[in-house]
C-alpha cells in the first residue's frame, strides 16, 4: 500500500523525477519528466544517464553532480543546468538531488528532481536588460530624478541627482524621499500628492519646493512625477523628476519688484496730478467745477489700480474686491466729502483681474458710480452698492443704487444723459455686454456681463 501511496506522489509531483540506481542506470521516472523531455518509458527505463536520448545528459555539470557532489552530500539543492537539448532547445534547469539509501545500505540510488527556469531565468535577463537601460536613459537626463516603489522608498537616483545633492547611491537606495538630507522633502503636501500618484494614476505637475539645501543653499524646485510599470508585470513604480527654477523664480521676483517700484512711481506721478486738478477745481467757475471733480475721480481710479499693483505678491494681478474698495474709498473722498448722505457700499467676491484689463473695468465703475452720485439723489442721500459675483461662464458687475425713479420709457434717454457713451467704451474694451439697465422699486439697477478676467491658476507652492 506505501508503495502504491509513493507512486501516487511521484506521478502526481509537478518536476520532472527519475531514480537512478547505484551505477547511475535510469530505474524509473515519472509523468512529467517523459512530458517535458518527449521520451517514453521504453526509451528511458535501464538506461544510463549518460546514454539517454543522444547522450543528451552527458553534460559536465551533471557530470560534476553526480560523480563529485552526490558522493560526499546526502543532497544538493538548486543546481543549474544549462544546456542545448535537442528535443526541447536550450533549456535552464533547476536539478535536485536525494541519495535513497536503505537500511544497512552504504551506497543506495539517487533521486532528481528537473525544475524547467528557462521562462524565469530569461524573462529576468529581460528585466535586468531593461533596467540596465532605465538606468542609462536615467543618467542620461539632465534633471536630477529618483525612481521610487510603490512604499516610497527609493529604487534608483540618477547621476545628476547624486551629484547635485552631495549623496552616494548607497545613501538612497532602499530609504525614503523624506529621509534624504535634511528632510527638505518632508513636507506633507507633496506626501499627500505622491500617495495618490501609484493607487489612484494622479501625476503631480510643478509642484514647488523652497528650502535651504546642504551644499546648494536656498533653492526653489519643480516636482513632477509620473507611475511607470511595465506590461504584464504588476509592480508599478513612481518617476519623480526634479527642476531647479531657482534661476529663473529669481528672475520672476525682480520683474515682479522692478513692475511694483515702477507702479508706486506710476501712482505717485497720478496723485500729484488729481492734487494739481483739484488746484485748478477751487479756482474755476461753479459750472465746471463737476467736470473737474469727474476727471479727479477718474484719474484716482487708475492711481488706486496702480497702488495696489505695488503692493501685490501676485505678479501684478489684483482682486477686484479690493479695488472695488479703493475706488469706493477714493469717490466719496472726492465727489461726496465727509459730511455728505451718500454712501458707497462693496459686495464683492474675490476674484482676480489682469492689471490691463482692471483699468477700463475701474474706468466702468468709476463712471457708472460717479452718474449715480450726480443724477439718483437730488435730496443728497442715499446708498450706491458695487457688486461683482461669478455667473455662468463669467462675472457680473452691478452697480445699483436707491434713488429717485426712473419710468422705464425715460431709462435710457437717463442713462445717455449721465454719459452712458464712456460705459459703452469701457464695456466693449473688456469683451462685455450690457445685460440690464432697468428701474427697480426705488433707483436704478444697471448690470454688465464681462468674461473672466482671472489670471491662470498658479502652480502648486510648498512653504519653507
Amino acid at each position: 500500500m506505501s508503495a502504491v501511496i509513493a507512486s501516487e506522489i511521484v506521478e502526481t509531483v509537478p518536476s520532472a523525477l527519475m531514480i537512478l540506481d547505484r551505477n547511475l542506470n535510469i530505474t524509473s521516472a515519472n509523468r512529467a519528466f517523459y512530458q517535458t523531455f518527449r521520451t517514453t518509458p521504453a526509451e528511458t527505463e535501464n538506461c544510463h544517464i549518460y546514454a539517454l536520448g543522444n547522450g543528451q545528459w552527458d553534460i559536465p555539470a551533471v557530470r560534476t553532480l553526480l560523480e563529485s557532489v552526490i558522493p560526499s552530500q546526502t543532497s544538493v539543492e538548486n543546481f543549474e543546468v544549462e544546456h542545448d537539448f535537442p528535443t526541447i532547445g536550450r533549456r535552464t534547469m533547476l536539478v535536485n538531488a536525494r541519495k535513497i539509501l536503505r537500511p544497512g545500505e552504504l551506497d543506495g540510488g539517487i533521486v532528481l528532481a528537473i525544475e524547467d527556469v528557462s521562462d524565469a531565468r530569461a524573462a529576468q535577463a529581460e528585466n535586468t536588460r531593461i533596467w540596465q537601460l532605465t538606468q542609462s536613459i536615467v543618467d542620461t537626463i539632465r534633471d536630477p530624478l529618483v525612481v521610487l516603489e510603490d512604499d516610497m522608498t527609493i529604487v534608483t537616483a540618477s547621476k545628476t541627482f547624486l551629484t547635485i545633492f552631495g549623496i552616494t547611491e548607497a545613501e538612497t537606495r532602499g530609504r525614503r524621499l523624506s529621509e534624504l538630507g535634511q528632510r527638505q522633502w518632508d513636507v506633507p503636501a507633496l506626501r499627500h500628492l505622491m500617495e495618490k500618484v501609484l493607487p489612484e494614476n494622479k501625476p503631480i505637475e510643478s509642484f514647488e519646493i523652497e528650502d535651504n539645501f546642504p551644499g546648494l543653499g536656498l533653492r526653489v524646485f519643480n516636482l513632477n512625477a509620473r507611475k511607470i510599470s511595465q506590461p504584464g508585470n504588476r509592480t508599478h513604480r513612481m518617476l519623480l523628476v526634479f527642476e531647479d527654477i531657482t534661476d529663473r523664480k529669481q528672475r520672476e521676483r525682480d520683474v515682479a519688484m522692478l513692475a511694483n517700484q515702477i507702479s508706486h512711481r506710476i501712482k505717485n506721478n497720478l496723485q500729484v496730478i488729481v492734487g494739481l486738478i483739484g488746484f485748478e477745481a477751487k479756482a474755476t467757475a461753479g459750472p465746471c467745477v463737476q467736470g473737474y471733480k469727474a476727471m479727479q475721480a477718474r484719474i484716482s481710479a487708475i492711481a488706486e489700480l496702480y497702488d495696489l499693483i505695488s503692493h501685490s505678491s501676485r505678479g501684478g494681478t489684483i482682486t477686484a474686491d479690493a479695488y472695488l474698495r479703493e475706488i469706493a474709498k477714493t469717490m466719496s473722498a472726492s465727489l461726496l466729502g465727509e459730511t455728505s448722505d451718500i454712501k458707497i457700499e462693496v459686495d464683492a467676491e474675490v476674484l482676480d483681474i489682469d492689471p490691463d484689463r482692471a483699468v477700463p473695468f475701474g474706468l466702468l465703475v468709476n463712471e457708472l458710480t460717479t452718474n449715480a452720485i450726480k443724477h439718483a439723489f437730488p435730496d443728497g442721500a442715499g446708498r450706491i452698492v458695487l457688486s461683482l459675483k461669478r455667473t455662468g461662464d463669467g462675472i457680473a458687475l452691478v452697480v445699483a443704487d436707491n434713488g429717485i425713479d426712473m419710468q422705464e420709457k425715460d431709462a435710457v434717454k437717463v442713462l445717455e444723459r449721465r454719459g452712458f457713451n464712456y460705459v459703452s467704451i469701457f464695456v466693449r474694451q473688456l469683451g462685455g455686454a450690457i445685460s440690464a439697465s432697468m428701474p427697480g422699486d426705488t433707483g436704478t439697477t444697471v448690470k454688465i456681463l464681462l468674461p473672466h478676467l482671472t489670471t491662470p491658476d498658479a502652480p502648486v507652492r510648498a512653504a519653507a
